[in-house]
């Protein structure tokens, strides 16, 4: 079964509409605390662990058919070009297509050592941002915006590589800032490194 989880601090008033509108056959969970991130370090969406019947992780987190060809987008229309946009539903497709194969017949699945040893690790660094964004979101709550602004630019900085933490705390302070300019001057900064790794498959 497919499981899809909403990370959304405001609350998950702010995540039902495009629950609703995506119309699923499978569960939709929001998550407002995080803890999805916390437990299986995940640090951008769409990222997806697979899971097998007994419990065990088969493929450690990785992008889920997601693809940089964004980066090449017109931002005055906000369109790709044809066959950019070709080669991102072909790597959605190539990735539903994987996991398929992988319920039918068990392609794609780690070994638990390889699962094992591909599993990000949790520094102290990770650790301590993973609390400051916790505090910060619960200061923003509790009309102390600046305190819980200071705290969140502060896990930014200890675990740079979460997206979803950066782009939290941007949506926190102004509604659809994370999508805004200083997201797209972020991912400029990334260079030839990829703001969604490929799959290994």
């Amino acid at each position: 079964m497919v499981v899809a989880v909403a990370e959304e601090s405001r609350g998950a008033e702010h995540a039902r509409p495009f629950i609703e509108q995506a119309k699923s056959a499978y569960w939709q969970l929001i998550d407002t605390e995080h803890r999805l991130s916390d437990l299986y370090n995940l640090v951008n969406v769409p990222q997806a662990i697979w899971i097998d019947e007994q419990g065990r992780i088969v493929r450690p987190p990785e992008t889920a058919g997601s693809t940089d060809h964004f980066r090449r987008m017109d931002l005055a229309t906000r369109t790709l070009s044809p066959q950019d946009q070709a080669e991102r539903l072909a790597a959605r497709q190539a990735y539903l297509d994987a996991i398929r194969a992988w319920v039918t017949t068990g392609a794609h699945a780690l070994p638990t050592d390889s699962v094992r040893a591909n599993l990000p690790r949790v520094t102290p660094e990770i650790a301590e941002a993973r609390t400051r964004f916790r505090l910060g979101v619960w200061l923003r709550a509790h009309d102390r915006a600046d305190e819980g602004d200071r705290q969140m630019a502060e896990a930014s900085r200890l675990h740079p590589d979460s997206w979803s933490m950066w782009r939290q705390a941007r949506d926190l302070e102004e509604v659809g800032k994370a999508s805004g300019l200083d997201f797209w001057k972020r991912v400029q900064a990334l260079g030839d490194r990829p703001y969604y790794p490929p799959p290994k498959l």
